[in-house]
């Protein structure tokens, strides 16, 4: 696969994403195309090139003269910026030059550019952000996460459609279970939209499992956890915390109990577990879902690390088909 990078995006770029392209150019055969400065980017990259014999990688520079900051205006910048590297990166998909593009930048104005740049797929009503959320048996996928903060019915029913393509492209299981998120698991219970959402969800073709609390999501309940990007970003950026805090305070426990340790050395692979299943940058980037085209939206902290996964995330949705079977799916669901 060929990946465009957004070399520019993100808090600390481009340290983290050039180092980012550097590692999974190594760890697989998939092409990085390293949008950016074209003097900057090559300085950068010769920072490693004994480290990591960059010259042997599978690495291009595309040059882009413009920049999209945190600060910016999405819509705005997208239109005025035409030569940014998240405005380039989008352009090569939508050229056919790339299989899927990724930006750690300014998320409104990855959006901004997929659509104006790779379009909506015919039907898709809205595009949403989807990313994997840690649970007792692994991950969950939610949707949305922030792309749609008010929402109809019918958006909540495509991103069911669309999240549970996803979710079967990513881990190869059939029918995942699509979840609601509400105040109740009866059916009764919810908003105006989520009591219309839900009667929509029963009757789609997929394998819906009726509401879910938000005490279910980490529980496994759902593999697939629907709801507007107000309440799924509230939900991330609670999870992200929570997950900060218990590990700070299974730090300050050990220092209130110097005995325990002497049974450190057989508790940090356990902790180590808990502190990588619960990494956001173990994840590396979400899929903007409902655009024509691959785009991943990473965090804005993201390291290299997060970067990297974010990379093989893309080829790997890119690989599978995710557009041609999101297509399929919107398309059966005949919504208008």
């Amino acid at each position: 696969m060929i990946i465009a990078l957004d070399a520019m995006g993100g808090d600390f770029a481009p340290i983290s994403t050039v180092e980012g392209a550097i590692l999974a150019a190594r760890e697989s055969k998939h092409k990085v195309l390293l949008v950016g400065p074209e003097k900057l980017l090559t300085e950068e990259m010769s920072k490693y090139a004994k480290r990591y014999n960059v010259k042997s990688l599978d690495i291009e520079i595309v040059n882009a003269t413009q920049i999209i900051s945190m600060d910016d205006h999405p819509v705005k910048a997208v239109r005025q910026k035409r030569d940014s590297s998240l405005s380039v990166c989008a352009k090569l998909v939508a050229d056919g030059k790339a299989d899927a593009f990724i930006s750690m930048g300014n998320s409104g104005a990855v959006m901004a550019a997929a659509l104006f740049y790779l379009k909506r797929i015919d039907g898709v009503l809205r595009p949403a952000i989807s990313t994997t959320f840690p649970t007792i048996d692994g991950h969950c996928i939610i949707a949305d996460m922030g792309a749609n903060v008010d929402c109809k019915p019918e958006h909540l029913l495509q991103f069911g459609i669309m999240a549970s393509s996803f979710y079967e492209k990513i881990t190869g299981i059939k029918r995942p279970r699509v979840g609601l998120v509400s105040i109740g698991e009866e059916d009764t219970k919810g908003n105006e939209l989520t009591l219309a959402a839900f009667e929509l969800l029963k009757k789609a073709d997929i394998n819906f499992v009726g509401n879910v609390e938000g005490r279910d999501i980490p529980k496994s309940k759902a593999d697939v956890v629907i709801c507007d990007g107000f309440v799924g970003n509230i939900i991330l950026k609670f999870g992200e915390g929570l997950a900060e805090v218990l590990l700070k305070l299974i730090r300050v426990s050990l220092k209130r109990h110097p005995i325990t340790w002497a049974s450190l050395p057989f508790l940090w692979f356990a902790i180590k577990d808990l502190r990588k299943k619960v990494d956001y940058n173990e994840v590396g980037g979400a899929p903007l879902l409902g655009v024509d085209g691959v785009c991943i939206v990473g965090h804005g902290a993201s390291n290299c690390r997060a970067v990297k996964n974010a990379i093989f995330t893309g080829a790997k949705a890119a690989e599978h088909n995710l557009i041609k079977d999101i297509k399929e799916a919107i398309a059966k669901s005949k919504i208008d």
